[in-house]
């Protein structure tokens, strides 16, 4: 068996779930300390001692170096796996993502720990003819909470910002219909450049439901484009098709990609995937399942983080048995976010790799690699594509 029998690849990203912290992980932030002993998987598992994931299992996910201490292990996997540093510097979705396509960022996206510049807000206010609210780091949950009441009585939208490069505008659809909140995220995608560079403005909606605020799932991200072409750009130049599942067309600006899907929630991911792995297509099927990282990694809530990663445990049969014998997947993350630590934010950390399917082989463990950008390089080599400015493929590693 060989590349010539491979005709798609499937790259699911199971969004922040880190396997350990890297050896730089102290230089990097997360309240009032830093990222040093990280451990989303590892610290899931011991606030959620009753997590189940046999199928995860039998793919290969426990026998990777460092994943939970080995607690979910088992003899023979029927995949392959590894574990993989980043050689970007960052800790975000846009740096993660990219450098799983192939591209090193090396100067980070510009954060705003004080907030925007006063300056730009007084001209980004001018420019959408509305005041805004708030200017700071925020929880999106707490911050609706604490100035909705004035949101909705003033109409001024809540600006706020993380550890990340980011510029989130919450709003009550009631108050400011969602086309417009999508239109004043669009000027503030236009105005971060320059001296105010910012990596993605998000549209973060929320309604108000039996006298509660609940954000809804029409959250919408504006990035900015990769600076160069990444590995989603050869494979089409390859001749075939980059279909999209979730927020991987906004996180690349759309470069790159044949077809986008919108998802609402990690099940509804899972089940436009399987609608993409029944098509008939060569290419690439790239997938982001974010409600780990926003529902329960940044709301720091591990039994919510484990809960999801069963459901997620539970539909993998469905995904593997979807696949055609000329399909090969890969599960893996983009950064992490342990649901215990300091903060509120992102935590820089290893994250895992288990590609599986008829072409490859049982049980190889490749250890610990350089570069997310390897998994990238592989889905290229699987593709007869060509890689982008960094990864190596482990492809000729793990073929039967």
């Amino acid at each position: 068996m060989g590349r010539e029998d491979i005709r798609r690849v499937t790259i699911i990203v199971l969004d922040s779930l880190g396997v350990g912290a890297l050896p730089d992980a102290d230089k990097y932030v997360n309240g009032d300390g830093s990222d040093a002993g990280a451990d989303t998987f590892g610290h899931i598992a011991d606030k959620y001692p009753q997590l189940s994931i046999p199928n995860l299992s039998s793919v290969g996910f426990g026998n990777i170096d460092g994943a939970a201490g080995g607690r979910f292990a088992v003899d023979s996997p029927t995949g392959s796996f590894c574990r993989l540093a980043e050689v970007s510097a960052g800790k975000d979705t846009t740096t993660g993502h990219w450098e799983i396509a192939g591209l090193r960022t090396d100067v980070p996206f510009k954060t705003y720990p004080n907030g925007f510049p006063e300056k730009f807000i007084k001209e980004f206010e001018k420019a959408i003819g509305r005041e805004v609210l708030c200017n700071y780091p925020a929880s999106g949950t707490e911050i609706i909470e604490e100035l909705g009441d004035e949101h909705e009585a003033t109409g001024k939208p809540i600006v706020y910002t993380s550890a990340d490069s980011v510029f989130q505008i919450a709003a009550c659809t009631d108050v400011i219909p969602l086309e417009e909140l999508y239109d004043i995220c669009a000027t503030a995608r236009k105005m971060l450049v320059g001296d105010v560079a910012c990596g993605r403005v998000i549209a973060r909606p929320y309604i108000k439901e039996n006298g509660k605020r609940v954000r809804t799932s029409d959250r919408k991200d504006y990035t900015v484009t990769p600076p160069a072409d990444t590995v989603l750009d050869n494979i089409q130049k390859a001749g075939k098709t980059v279909y999209a599942v979730g927020k991987i067309s906004d996180i690349f600006n759309g470069k790159g990609i044949s077809e986008a899907v919108h998802t609402v929630s990690n099940m509804d991911g899972v089940d436009k995937t399987l609608e993409a792995l029944a098509k008939d297509f060569e290419g690439l099927i790239f997938t982001n399942l974010v409600d780990f990282d926003s529902k329960y990694g940044h709301r720091r809530d591990p039994e919510g983080y484990g809960k999801a990663i069963e459901e997620f445990d539970a539909r993998l049969p469905e995904l593997i048995g979807a696949m055609k014998d000329s399909d090969i997947m890969m599960l893996c993350a983009d950064h992490g976010n342990d649901p215990i630590h300091a903060g509120w934010d992102h935590t820089r950390e290893y994250v895992p790799m288990v590609v599986f399917g008829k072409h490859i082989a049982e049980g190889r463990n490749l250890g610990t690699r350089s570069s997310y950008a390897d998994i990238g390089a592989t889905a290229a080599d699987a593709l007869g594509a060509d890689t982008a400015q960094i990864g190596e493929s482990f492809l000729s590693e793990v073929l039967k």
